[in-house]
C-alpha cells in the first residue's frame, strides 16, 4: 500500500523530477506532487511524495528529514489526512455579517 509523505521547506526551484530522483534512493516512488499556487503556478515550497510501502516510507523519512537540498533543510514526515474546512456560505469561507453589502445612506437630515 502506498504511503504519502509530506516534504516541506523546499526551495522554490525544486521540481517534481528532483523529488522523484532524490526519494528513489529510498525505494519506489509512485508519485511526486509539488504544490503550486493556483494563480501564479509557482511552487509553495512543499510537496507530497508517495512511496510504495511503509518500509520504504520510513527509510525515506530517516534519510531525508533534516537533509540539506539546495541550501534548505527538508522536513519529511508521514502526511496527515486533509482537514475539512468549514464552508461559511456564499462568501466562500469569509462568512459573518454582510454589512459591506448593505445599502447605507449618508447624512439624511433635510434642511427646509
Amino acid at each position: 500500500m502506498d504511503v504519502k509523505l509530506y516534504v516541506g521547506n523546499l526551495s522554490y526551484t525544486t521540481t517534481e523530477d528532483d523529488l522523484r530522483a532524490l526519494f528513489a534512493q529510498a525505494g519506489t516512488v509512485t508519485s511526486a506532487a509539488l504544490i503550486k499556487d493556483r494563480d501564479t503556478g509557482k511552487s509553495k515550497g512543499f510537496a507530497f511524495v508517495e512511496m510504495s510501502n511503509q518500509a520504504e516510507a520510513q527509510k525515506a523519512i530517516g534519510m531525508f528529514n533534516s537533509f540539506k537540498l539546495e541550501d534548505r533543510t527538508l522536513v519529511v514526515n508521514v502526511a496527515r489526512p486533509r482537514e475539512e474546512r468549514p464552508n461559511n456560505g456564499p462568501a466562500g469561507g469569509f462568512g459573518g455579517n454582510r454589512r459591506g453589502h448593505e445599502r447605507r445612506g449618508g447624512n439624511t437630515a433635510r434642511r427646509f
